[in-house]
């Protein structure tokens, strides 16, 4: 992120963009049942999962797309496998199920067993530098990590006060790990990176939920404060030819959700963040209108608002007239040049994945170039 946005050209995000997680394949899910079993040695399982993440960036950029992920294959949760790789962040059960609509997850969790610190030996840097490896000529590799507020949500701070003798101070060292870690992708050859995040969503839900309790309120509207200034420490003073950018989702957990709500309550939270591109969700009624957009995008030419109008939920193809309807109306409050289109989400935010086949997943994605290529002749 730059630290003035006239100093840097918009590149990323791409008019069409893929968000970060792809199926995983059977191949891959076998060998991780059969390493964590003690069946196979951590070689093989890494040599699959190589070449399982060649096919799927091959497969990216076969379809047309500037920038590809690794599918998130080096991962089980799409959050959780990062924290756990920060100094400080320890792995515990959380002995519940994360509150999905009609599915349970798995009970891991993320707490604090000590102050946080940058990890120069993160396994997130191998892994990026053997996908920079694998990108073909031309084709940046996008990085995907979530946003250092997951890590102040969800029963992962309780302990701060443990470690820490202000919650100010805790804050403080979360931004900074945030920062280094950055800072190092950059120094392996990273341009473009996305921090993902919920807490957005979790607090829409929160702040919708408690607009009749001053208390209550008050203390989400303080978390929504500490996440702006948390992720704006983060970003500001990173080496201008770095593009960062965010995904906001609802949840995605095998083609459910955990959160609804429009973007009007956090709009100005969002417009405050110095990214360079946000992911939205768009792809049913629970995400809203485009009302909210403008005080989101904030009149900021540099920045892009990328709608996720295409479901990565569900199979069924979207109607490209539909969407591309819907992409004139969102550019009734921003700039069509200022917008793009995406997946609302990646299609398995955990290893588990969405309801849906590979070929079913490229075609989404081949529905989302071929309606962009229409609207912006790119």
């Amino acid at each position: 992120m730059t630290t003035t946005a006239s100093t840097t050209s918009l590149v990323y995000p791409y008019r069409y963009d893929v968000v970060g997680s792809l199926l995983r394949p059977d191949t891959l899910k076998d060998a991780r049942g059969k390493f964590a079993a003690g069946k196979i040695p951590a070689d093989e399982l890494a040599a699959i999962q190589h070449d399982e993440t060649q096919r799927v960036v091959t497969a990216q950029a076969d379809l047309g797309f500037k920038a590809v992920t690794d599918g998130e294959f080096n991962r089980s949760w799409w959050h959780l496998d990062f924290l756990w790789g920060l100094t400080g962040v320890g792995h515990y059960d959380y002995h519940q199920s994360y509150k999905f609509h009609g599915e349970k997850t798995r009970t891991d969790n993320a707490d604090l067993v000590g102050k946080i610190a940058f990890n120069p030996d993160h396994p997130f840097f191998k892994t990026f530098s053997a996908l920079q490896a694998m990108a073909p000529a031309g084709v940046v590799v996008k990085q995907t990590i979530p946003s250092p507020s997951m890590l102040f949500r969800d029963n992962r701070s309780d302990n701060w006060s443990q470690f820490y003798e202000t919650w100010d101070a805790y804050l403080d060292d979360l931004a900074k790990a945030y920062h280094q870690t950055i800072e190092h992708f950059y120094e392996l050859g990273c341009r473009y990176l996305q921090l993902d995040d919920t807490t957005w969503a979790f607090l829409i839900s929160q702040l919708n939920a408690t607009a009749d309790d001053a208390t209550a309120h008050a203390k989400y509207v303080g978390l929504a404060e500490d996440a702006v200034r948390v992720i704006n420490q983060v970003l500001n003073g990173l080496p201008t030819d770095l593009t960062v950018t965010t995904h906001i989702c609802r949840g995605n957990f095998q083609s459910t959700y955990l959160f609804s709500g429009g973007y009007d309550v956090v709009a100005d939270y969002l417009g405050q963040l110095h990214y360079d591109g946000l992911f939205l969700e768009y792809d049913s009624s629970r995400d809203g209108d485009f009302s909210p957009l403008a005080r989101i995008w904030n009149h900021d030419t540099h920045k892009r608002l990328i709608l996720g109008l295409i479901t990565s939920k569900f199979p069924d193809l979207e109607d490209p007239d539909e969407i591309k309807a819907k992409i004139q109306q969102a550019a009734e409050s921003v700039p069509l040049e200022n917008l793009g289109l995406s997946t609302q989400c990646g299609f398995a935010s955990t290893e588990e994945g969405n309801h849906l086949t590979e070929d079913q997943q490229w075609a989404k994605l081949k529905l989302v170039r071929q309606i962009a290529q229409d609207v912006w002749d790119c």
